[in-house]
C-alpha cells in the first residue's frame, strides 16, 4: 500500500504578488530558491503555462532520480505542478496579498510505489525535505523581496 505523505508550509513576504511570481516564471530566478542539488530543465521553452513540462533531477552521488513534471493548473497567484517518477504527487504554490506584502503557501503531496523508496525516505529524507522545503521558502523571499525593490 503507498503511503501519502503531505508537507505543507508558508512564509510572508515584503513584496508584491507580481514579484513572488517572478520567482516562478523566471528560470534562473527559481534555480536561485531551489535547493543546489535540485536541477530543473524544460521539456521544449520554459513556462509555467498549462502543459507545460519539466525535469526535476536531484544531484545525488551514486544515483540522479529523475521526476517529470506537468503544469496542470494555472492562474494569477497559483500554479500547481503534477510530478510522475519515482514519487508521484503534485507541488501546489499559492500566493495572496497582504496589508504586508504576500503570503506565500506551498503544499506537497505525493505517495511513493516502490516499499526501498518509501523507506529510505522515511528514514533518511523526510525530516531533510520539510527542512530544506523551508529553506526554500526563505531563499525565494530574498529573491522576491529583492526583485521588489529592483522594480520599485
Amino acid at each position: 500500500m503507498k503511503a501519502y505523505h503531505r508537507f505543507l508550509q508558508s512564509v510572508t513576504i515584503a513584496a508584491s504578488p507580481a514579484a513572488v511570481d517572478y520567482c516562478f516564471t523566471d528560470l534562473a530566478a527559481m534555480h536561485r530558491w531551489l535547493h543546489p542539488a535540485l536541477r530543473c530543465e524544460p521539456i521544449g521553452n520554459w513556462s509555467t503555462q498549462p502543459g507545460a513540462q519539466s525535469r526535476f533531477t536531484i544531484e545525488i552521488p551514486l544515483w540522479r532520480p529523475t521526476l517529470t513534471s506537468t503544469v496542470i493548473q494555472r492562474s494569477p497567484h497559483l500554479i500547481i505542478w503534477q510530478f510522475e517518477g519515482f514519487f508521484q504527487g503534485q507541488d501546489q504554490w499559492q500566493w495572496q496579498a497582504t496589508g504586508k506584502g504576500t503570503q506565500l503557501t506551498n503544499q506537497f503531496e505525493f505517495t511513493i510505489s516502490q516499499p526501498i523508496v518509501e523507506f529510505g525516505f522515511n528514514h533518511l529524507a523526510s525530516h531533510w525535505t520539510r527542512k530544506d522545503m523551508a529553506a526554500q521558502l526563505q531563499r525565494l523571499k530574498q529573491i522576491a523581496e529583492h526583485q521588489s525593490l529592483t522594480v520599485s
